[in-house]
């Protein structure tokens, strides 16, 4: 009975947000809201928003459903900040997705294993190079959006990606892109681009159909034009975070073993570091083992410990999903940040990665002499002073950092990938 209440205020109050075309004007998929019934619709989209986090909070509430509670979040924040077109339709996307999230759950929640291996934790049958160069792989843009404030240094965006299921991955592996057009210096095609991946292996949908990439807009500022300079601008990261619903992307991979979780011991502890869109895999690892009904997340019994350094508060990254999980999982998920702009260090300079890494040397080392693993994703420029940083603190505990560290390498323990 309450699944078919809240399913007809769904719909019905959803009815508000159908796309009013003007008689004088030909009917476009892209059209935008006509304002004309603004009060109506905001109405409606004030039931909409209150019933998705009712659905939202009783589904959490009865099956443990963080999505669900994340989209109702979404749509409260949108309701009461409803001004304009842009966020009208966002707050309905935003409320469609929290009533369909609550009722799954409340219809039964399937468990995320059918892209399982077996046993859950054997790596022997990791895709890697499933498409190649001459034979990519063509997908098919289901979403490309900004998610930085506007303060951030820089323009970042998470684009999803249909590949209906015939491009399988694991998490932290890569993907290649194939930018679209050839070289100026020879015509040549582009070559390709890695990206990390930034979903978990059933995708943001959960669905097994699609995956994320986590994208930086790449430019370059020229000191004598005092602007950005076109010609010089990243061919591939304008190209996505360019993209529109419905576009092509030529595709290459899963690339890379290096990145994945040693699953078959769940005590293990991991420790994440990264900076900018090196958050990317993290995102992936934190959805399989905190937000999904996997066999990894339903074993797992140690922590994941992720350090995240960016310029401010603005340029934080997937930052409402990792508070979700810290506030549900606190004693099996740590969350530090690093924000250079922000924030001082103990010698009262910019707070960076290596810095903050280092407020917990101890617990650090004392982790990975237990068997923690630990992961490092970003610009390479990050390992110098990181690196830097672990080698003073072996130094004050009297190890010998390199053979320390070969002796991490040896079992495993760490896992680097850097651009």
């Amino acid at each position: 009975m309450i699944r078919i209440v809240l399913l007809l205020a769904l719909v019905g109050a959803s009815a508000a947000f159908a796309p009013q075309a003007s008689p004088q004007a030909a009917v476009r998929g892209d059209v935008a809201l006509e304002m004309g019934n603004g009060s109506k619709r905001k109405a409606a989209l004030k039931t909409l928003g209150k019933v998705a986090g009712a659905v939202g909070t009783f589904a959490l509430a009865t099956t443990g459903a963080p999505e669900a509670a994340l989209a109702a979040k979404k749509a409260v924040e949108v309701v009461e900040t409803v001004d304009n077109t842009k966020k009208l339709i966002v707050g309905g996307a935003a409320v469609v997705a929290a009533g369909a999230a609550g009722m799954k759950f409340l219809g039964g929640e399937k468990k995320q294993d059918f892209l399982e291996a077996n046993p859950y934790w054997d790596q022997s049958t990791v895709p890697v190079n499933v498409y190649k160069n001459k034979e990519p792989f063509t997908g098919k843009v289901v979403s490309t959006k900004r998610i930085v404030g506007p303060k951030a240094t820089g323009e970042t965006c998470h684009i999803i990606i249909d590949h209906n299921g015939k491009f399988p991955y694991w998490e932290g592996q890569s993907w290649g892109v194939i930018p679209p057009g050839v070289r100026e210096k020879d015509g040549k095609p582009h070559s390709v681009r890695l990206y990390s991946i930034a979903s978990s292996r059933y995708g943001d949908d959960m669905t097994g159909k699609t995956g994320s990439l986590c994208v930086r807009r790449a430019t370059y500022w020229c000191p004598e034009l005092k602007a950005d300079d076109p010609a010089k601008k990243g061919i591939c990261s304008n190209f996505l975070c360019d993209t529109k619903p419905g576009d092509e992307i030529q595709m290459t991979g899963p690339a890379g073993k290096v990145m994945l979780l040693p699953e078959e011991d769940p005590t293990t502890d991991y420790i994440m570091v990264a900076t900018g869109t090196g958050i990317a895999p993290y995102r992936g690892f934190v959805r399989r083992l905190f937000f999904e009904k996997t066999p990894a997340a339903e074993a797992y019994k140690g922590q994941a410990w992720l350090f995240l350094g960016v310029a401010n508060s603005d340029a934080l990254l997937y930052d409402d999903e990792f508070q979700d999980v810290k506030s549900r999982y606190p004693d099996n998920f740590r969350l530090d940040y690093a924000l250079s702009r922000e924030q001082n260090n103990s010698k009262g300079g910019k707070m960076y990665i290596q810095d903050k890494m280092e407020e917990y040397a101890d617990e650090v080392f004392d982790k990975l002499d237990k068997g923690a693993h630990i992961y490092f994703c970003g610009l390479k420029g990050m390992m110098p002073g990181i690196q830097d940083m672990l080698q003073g603190v072996a130094k004050k505990k009297g190890l010998d950092y390199e053979e320390w560290l070969k002796g991490l390498k040896a079992k495993k323990q760490w896992h680097v990938e850097v651009y």
